[in-house]
């Protein structure tokens, strides 16, 4: 056999020159002619491990041939860790989500925690992971450091984080029990016209869709009003396309229409729905008549409403927001809405990679406004208010009465 020193020389005037490969059928090879122990004496003098030497006996007496740009067989070397641990992302996700800030309408997002202490939560919970690896996964999943920006004025309410935890408590479980989730808002009002609409599309160049110079506000000047219903299990959209007037009793028709042409076939064993929605407008936590119309609702179906509001000046962290209407805008970015049937086929139109889904129906209906609902009529509304800012946080039951 030759001696350990000449065989070691001989494998180090050509190593460098060689890929991971190519040193391993080398080193395979000669371990072969030198016949027994050959593979402990290459390992010795050329550094390669025992298992890479007997791969490489294996590839030349199976006669493999090198795939073209490969220089290890397919499926060879370790597997990404979202392959042997396919729970991780989902884990990530679930660990950050009460931690999300920033403005849901972009489609970054970022979080307060670092990496290393993501990192450190996520080993706790059995997905062990390096802190460079959750950047890398918070990167693919849109989210990015960010630094401060000057744009809000005056202070937050003080219950404002406690209240987004509940909301993200009473989601978490209701979809777990496989209830309906729905988040709700009316999308800006819309003028219908042939009037500019922002944003920009591809056309033939220089010849723009020319509109009206001017957009005044004009009583007579038709609006549109979409109200959105986001079903946050099955990332789907409903909108009622309103053309009278942003009521209570309009929000809670839409609310309706949704559940009569889509949520009672989805969720035929429902008993409860969960309604998030904005503090302000027409779901206002303090308007009479939106309750006074789920309590209507309510008999109706005999669903027990359950409703939470988010705190003032936090309306953009609505899923409806950033998940619906934030795709709608642009959907028809650059397109006049020059009449209701344009609104309502370019909202059924909207879609995204994730699958998200949009129905639309117009309603032409009358919704008076300066509605007043007596102290009588608000004491028929079977309300149960959480310990936890019942202002914000409340159930409305079907009446005895009605279900009887």
């Amino acid at each position: 056999m030759i001696s350990p020193l000449k065989l070691q020389s001989k494998f180090t005037s050509v190593w460098p020159l060689l890929d991971e490969r190519s040193r391993r059928l080398l080193a395979a090879n000669e371990a072969m002619s030198l016949g027994y122990g050959g593979i402990s004496a290459v390992h010795k003098a050329c550094g390669l491990s025992r298992q890479s030497i007997t791969n490489g006996i294996r590839e030349i007496e199976e006669g493999q041939t090198a795939q073209p740009g490969r220089i290890r067989s397919h499926g060879a070397g370790r597997k990404s860790i979202l392959v042997s641990d396919p729970l991780l992302v989902q884990a990530l996700e679930e660990l950050i989500d009460g931690q999300t800030r920033g403005d849901p309408q972009s489609p970054l997002r970022w979080i307060c925690k670092s990496t290393r202490a993501i990192a450190k939560q996520l080993g706790k919970k059995k997905h062990p992971i390096s802190h460079t690896k959750v950047a890398q996964i918070l990167h693919s999943l849109n989210y990015s450091l960010q630094s401060n920006r000057k744009t809000e004025e005056g202070a937050d309410h003080p219950d404002r984080d406690a209240q987004f935890r509940h909301i993200n408590a009473a989601v978490s479980q209701s979809m777990e029990l496989r209830l309906p989730v729905i988040s709700v808002d009316t999308k800006k009002k819309e003028l219908i016209g042939n009037y500019a609409n922002e944003g920009q599309q591809w056309l033939v160049s220089k010849e723009p869709i020319k509109v009206q110079g001017h957009d005044f506000p004009n009583p007579e000047i038709p609006r549109a009003y979409p109200y959105g219903i986001y079903d946050l299990a099955r990332n789907a959209g409903f909108v009622n396309v309103g053309t009278d007037h942003d009521t209570g009793e309009f929000a809670v028709a839409s609310i309706r229409g949704w559940w009569r042409y889509e949520g009672k076939k989805l969720y035929p064993q429902a008993t409860k729905l969960l309604i998030t929605a904005d503090g302000g407008g027409s779901n206002g936590s303090r308007l009479r008549l939106w309750k006074l119309e789920l309590q209507k609702f309510a008999d109706e179906t005999g669903l027990a409403i359950s409703v939470c509001h988010f705190p003032p000046g936090t309306s953009k962290w609505n899923k409806v927001e950033h998940r619906l209407f934030s795709f709608i805008t642009s959907n028809w970015r650059g397109e006049p809405l020059v009449d209701y049937e344009t609104i309502v086929n370019l909202i059924a139109k909207t879609t995204t990679a994730k699958g998200l889904k949009v129905k639309c129906r117009l309603d032409r209906r009358k919704y008076p406004t300066g509605r007043k609902v007596s102290d009588e009529e608000m004491k028929q509304v079977n309300v149960v208010r959480n310990t936890f800012h019942g202002e914000w946080n409340y159930l409305i039951r079907p009446s005895t009465s009605k279900l009887a």
